[in-house]
């Protein structure tokens, strides 16, 4: 699951507007993100469901997020076991402090 050594994580809802600091500060840190706007309309459910699949962790935004990616986003963490965060919003200081968190509890874990 790890992309090039780092982790992948997605964030599900929050702010369009924000999405391009994220980037950057992720992959500054040596990892990858992906954003899922969280509307839920076309193809939207099978967008959700493979970064559900490619994320090491998984940041559900719940203030700026419909109700329904938010429920199915909890269904496929817990169907695929993938650990996730609930915050009601989210700002890069915020989003930098859990990616090196979850870093950091990987990379304690036995076996790596």
């Amino acid at each position: 699951m790890n992309y090039c050594g780092g982790m992948r994580v997605g964030i599900v809802g929050g702010l369009d507007r924000s999405e391009q600091s994220y980037q950057r500060a992720v992959r500054a840190m040596g990892h990858e993100l992906e954003h899922h706007t969280g509307y839920m309309r076309g193809h939207a459910s099978l967008e959700l469901e493979r970064l559900v699949d490619r994320s090491d962790l998984v940041v559900i935004v719940t203030e700026v997020n419909s109700h329904g990616a938010v429920q199915t986003t909890r269904r496929l963490l817990r169907e695929r076991s993938r650990p996730a965060v609930l915050v009601r919003k989210l700002g890069l200081s915020r989003l930098v402090a859990l990616v090196e968190d979850h870093a950091s509890a990987l990379a304690a874990a036995p076996g790596r």
